[in-house]
């Protein structure tokens, strides 16, 4: 049985107090919500901070408020099995309660929260082990090792960003709200994910994330597609999250396409939007668009399916999102 390495608990009664605790701690703190990431993290000896601060009972962290036509705010505590089940959400923002729902299993979307599926850690096959398979391959690049075994020769972490919230909150341009004992700050979803495996948020360590912002409606639609080896529980191996505005006679205004699930992070395929933008949303400028992201998605061999196949599928799945949206 893996057990949890000894460390202090502490529960903030406010944001101030959090952040504070978390600029006490250091290096060797870490804010939790759910815990269904962090938790087997400590037990595998990937994360093994001494101060661990739950931020579920923060007020400010649990509320929901707005609507699809001045924006909606969702606190980074709210949890999954209320991201799927609210009134509002499932009105005015249905794919966001879409994508939650192919998250993991309905017990663990209650204790997961929707911050903390926007931090979720990188996979990789090599990674998420526990400490003593990892030790027996004389350990990976991300955590105590020197080579990365997806890629030998590369001195970059390959771990797969695997959350299935991200790439529909970049497509959509959702923006994020941290805080630190610095101040506040709010940054586009875009900008938050960074291209590498360790190193893969563009977060500083104490900054705690307390709300999601997603932009009025006006008109745009989206959708989530998600693949992976069973109808539940699994992580997604590839992601596609699209966003189209169209006018009232079909044609395209606006585009995004973003997949998940491939890289350590979102990957925007700009030549598969600008295929799609000026023109009415016919066949042929979906099966373009869906090339370029064949051409775009480069998976390596460090999650579930053979990486060629993965690839293949980033056709038939982005025609799938698209197809969608034109029926809406």
């Amino acid at each position: 049985m893996m057990r949890l390495p000894k460390f202090t608990y502490r529960v903030p009664r406010t944001v101030a107090d959090a952040v504070k605790m978390m600029s006490d701690a250091g290096a060797e703190g870490q804010f939790v919500a759910g815990g269904t990431d962090l938790y087997p993290n400590m037990k595998r000896r990937q994360q093994t901070p001494k101060t661990v601060i739950s931020v579920t009972r923060l007020k400010e962290l649990n509320q929901i408020a707005g609507d699809g036509r001045s924006g909606l705010r969702i606190g980074a505590s709210v949890s999954l099995t209320d991201i799927c089940e609210h009134m509002l959400i499932n009105r005015d923002y249905p794919f966001v309660a879409q994508a939650a729902r192919t998250i993991s299993t309905p017990i663990l979307r209650n204790m997961g929260t929707i911050g903390g599926n926007l931090l979720l850690d990188t996979r990789c096959n090599y990674y998420d082990q526990n400490y003593e398979w990892r030790k027996g391959i004389n350990f990976c690049l991300k955590k105590d090792g020197e080579v990365c075994w997806v890629a030998p020769g590369s001195r970059k972490c390959w771990a797969v960003q695997s959350s299935d919230l991200v790439p529909l909150m970049v497509a959509v341009g959702a923006k994020l709200k941290l805080v630190s004992t610095l101040g506040e700050r709010v940054v586009d979803a875009a900008g938050l994910y960074n291209d590498d495996g360790i190193d893969y948020l563009r977060k500083r360590p104490n900054e705690l994330l307390t709300e999601i912002q997603l932009p009025p409606r006006n008109g745009w639609r989206a959708t989530y597609k998600k693949l992976r080896r069973r109808g539940a529980f699994d992580f997604p191996v590839l992601g596609v999250a699209a966003r189209l505005d169209l006018s009232d006679d079909g044609t395209v205004k606006d585009a995004k396409l973003i997949l998940g699930g491939i890289a350590p992070a979102p990957v925007e395929v700009k030549e598969a939007e600008q295929a799609l933008i000026g023109a009415p949303l016919d066949e042929e400028r979906m099966q373009a668009a869906a090339e370029s992201c064949y051409m775009k998605a480069r998976p390596l061999d460090n999650t579930d399916f053979l990486m060629n196949w993965r690839k293949q599928m980033a056709r038939p799945y982005v025609l799938r999102a698209l197809q969608e949206l034109r029926e809406q």
